[in-house]
């Protein structure tokens, strides 16, 4: 069922979104190769399909300071949404979750809920291990999603053709 104001919504939006993507991977962040980086150069691509302009696109190692460090130069650079991708695990080294939910001003809960579901459809109880989430920082929309290319091509799935919507809204 589609709703009439979010069909609305969308034909009132936008459709320059400024995006960011941010990896976090202590293997690559090494080299800093982004041809090793399966799952940020599907979002590069994926963005770039869609005609959102990437304007950054930066692989760090899993530390907070660089994280929250690096957040803040993305929204210093207008961006409207950040992407990142890794560090969303629950070994000692995973601190995405942990570092990014403490900026939130807002949680949009439903991205992490949408994401947990649809794994657990296709995987079935490893989906507990996700901690996929979504929220706001300075006026930025922020989804943090796990490292794997397949779990980067659902995150994705679930909210590429909804930015022009909700950057509408989060421009109010």
């Amino acid at each position: 069922m589609k709703s009439e104001t979010t069909e609305k919504h969308r034909k009132e939006t936008s459709r320059i979104i400024n995006c960011g993507i941010i990896i976090l991977s202590d293997t690559i962040s090494k080299s800093q190769n982004k041809d090793d980086d399966k799952s940020g150069q599907y979002i590069l691509e994926k963005l770039s399909d869609n005609k959102y302009d990437v304007v950054d696109y930066k692989i760090i190692s899993d530390d907070k300071d660089t994280l929250k460090s690096t957040i803040d130069d993305m929204i210093n650079k207008d961006i409207d949404v950040i992407f990142t991708s890794g560090g969303t695990g629950i070994s000692s080294r995973d601190i995405t979750i942990e570092t990014v939910t403490l900026l939130f001003e807002k949680e949009l809960v439903g991205f992490g809920e949408i994401f947990r579901l649809k794994t657990y459809e296709e995987l079935g109880s490893p989906a507990i291990l996700t901690r996929a989430t979504s929220g706001i920082y300075k006026n930025t929309l922020i989804f943090c999603m796990p490292g794997s290319p397949n779990a980067v091509k659902l995150g994705l799935s679930l909210v590429i053709d909804e930015l022009p919507h909700l950057t509408k809204h989060l421009k109010e």
